[in-house]
């Protein structure tokens, strides 16, 4: 008897006797279905937009279709399988249920556009607005090298990353970064080396976007209200916890693509604080008495440092690399239509408009303002300051606004990998999907987690150059060694040369940016204020 030509990789939901909570009973041996009939866990469609190939029905295979035995799974947690060839040749069903059960793989109806939207949404952010601050140090030659240097290399890692999802050799798809650190450089090793870096740019950029989200929000309120503002206005802190609640209550809903229409809007936002910023100040004209010398400092040394740290704020502009592979594993994958292709595809739209903003607002801003350019806040503050007079208070307000509705939504999308973490701990315990109270307690205790770091640390947002350093190998390194490490390329080939250049000169240069932040943060200072959010 003939066998099915291609079956979904989408893991399919236990289903229970009694109750949607159950413990799940042992399914029944998977039968080979078209691919039409299963396109996530939980065989439904997706809530925004439909796929790229439309609900047309697939041709019925003429040959019948036997249900195959399965054998006992081979396949490590959180691994989910790749398609039918490798159950062809190994003769495996490599199907994990957890991932049915968790927010990243509880859905596979993702496609190119929710791919574009989440990659935009995480790609762009406030980090781009200090961008000027590290032309003041570069100048205007070697600050546009820099920058067009490290847009190319984390999109050639970002390439990279995109097709290590899928493993031919071994049939499987890595759906999380730090799955893929651990099959490559081992667990003891991979924890070591990605886990704090990982760690920050989830749990770290929520707190920084509460402290960002929460001061914006008070500055929108200023603006709005203008003179007839309440006498006893809210204070920083409060200002943080109705940012926090707001981003707790979008937090539930229940998986990564649930939250596509959340991070359109998030990248809506940020396309248009980003332009409505840049073209606002350039539209200023240049400020009195602006010079485009790169500051010196008293001896070599200092400015050396300098320099490094102006790369780390650089460096610390790409962000997201952290997340392709999660988003990507929110799309069905076949032997025909594997997910790399969508994925691709909407990388490449997203990050034609990131590189549509981000040099605009780094050229444009250190155009206007030269070096007067704020070191905390960038080109917002900049805004506020040299143009609060000048500038209507719609203007003010919009981009305002846009900051905090981007904030929130970029929320959502950075706390998806802990919320997924969170839930994996009681699925691997109890064998069965969280309940919704308990889904419910695990989002806002890290809400809330958050909230209280940027209370206790509110200049965490100051360490811009440091955590920029400290992350940088998860964006520019690491995907160079994973690359060498699983499809092995031809030994002194182009791409061997290439990827061991890129890979040992980014932990190197990673290695002598956080040197140099840590010096310079110690030479200047940091106004360190601790439960004091100002």
């Amino acid at each position: 008897m003939g066998e099915a030509k291609e079956i979904w990789s989408a893991p399919i939901t236990p289903r229970t006797g009694n109750s949607l909570m159950g413990t799940p009973r042992v399914a029944s041996p998977p039968v080979s279905c078209p691919p039409s009939q299963l396109h996530s866990p939980s065989l439904t469609r997706s809530p925004l937009l439909q796929s790229e190939n439309g609900d047309a029905p697939h041709p019925k295979s003429k040959t019948p279709k036997t249900p195959r035995t399965p054998r006992m799974s081979l396949t490590p947690r959180f691994i989910t399988p790749l398609g039918s060839p490798m159950r062809k040749a190994l003769r495996l069903t490599k199907l994990d249920p957890q991932d049915a059960w968790l927010p990243i793989t509880e859905s596979r109806n993702g496609n190119k556009y929710y791919a574009a939207f989440h990659t935009l949404c995480s790609g762009i952010g406030i980090q781009a607005l200090v961008l000027p601050v590290a032309f003041t140090i570069l100048g205007w030659t070697w600050g546009i090298l820099s920058l067009t240097i490290a847009f190319i290399w984390q999109l050639y890692t970002l390439w990279l990353l995109v097709h290590l999802h899928e493993s031919v050799e071994n049939g499987i798809r890595y759906s999380r970064y730090l799955q893929l650190c651990f099959a490559t450089f081992g667990e003891k090793l991979g924890k070591l080396l990605a886990l704090f870096p990982i760690l920050y740019l989830s749990a770290g950029t929520c707190t920084t976007l509460i402290i960002i989200g929460g001061s914006t929000a008070r500055t929108f309120y200023q603006v709005v209200c203008g003179d007839h503002c309440n006498p006893k206005p809210m204070t920083t802190v409060e200002w943080y916890l109705v940012f926090t609640c707001a981003a707790v209550v979008l937090s539930q809903l229940p998986n990564l693509n649930s939250i596509a229409g959340i991070s359109l809007i998030g990248a809506v936002t940020a396309v248009g604080y980003c332009t409505s910023i840049w073209i606002t100040s350039v539209a200023q004209g240049t400020l009195p008495g602006v010079n485009y010398n790169p500051v010196m400092g008293e001896n070599k040394v200092e400015n050396a440092f300098s320099v490094l740290n102006a790369l780390g704020i650089i460096a610390f502009a790409f962000r997201g690399h952290n997340l392709i592979l999660e988003i990507q594993a929110t799309m069905p994958s076949s032997e025909k239509h594997p997910s790399h292709v969508p994925m691709w595809k909407g990388v490449k739209a997203s990050y034609t408009l990131i590189a549509a903003c981000l040099f605009p607002l780094a050229i444009g801003g250190y155009w206007a303002y030269g070096q007067l350019i704020p070191a905390n806040g960038g080109m917002l503050t900049a805004l506020y300051q040299f143009h609060s007079q000048d500038v209507s208070k719609f203007v003010l307000g919009m981009t305002s606004f846009f900051v905090v509705v981007n904030g929130l939504c970029s929320f959502q999308i950075y706390g998806m990998p802990a919320f997924d973490d969170m839930e994996s701990v009681y699925t691997t315990r109890w064998k069965k999907p969280c309940p919704w109270w308990l889904r419910v307690i695990f989002r806002v205790f890290f809400g809330f987690l958050c909230f209280f770091i940027g209370v206790a640390i509110p200049f965490l947002s100051s360490l811009a150059g440091l955590i920029g350093g400290i992350a940088l190998p998860v964006t520019l390194a690491y995907p160079c060694f994973m690359w060498l490490k699983v499809k092995k390329p031809k030994k002194y080939s182009f791409m061997w040369y290439l990827n061991w250049f890129l890979g040992t000169f980014g932990v190197a240069l990673s290695v002598i940016l956080v040197t140099a932040s840590i010096y310079v943060i110690i030479d200047t200072g940091v106004n360190v204020s601790f439960f004091n959010p100002q």
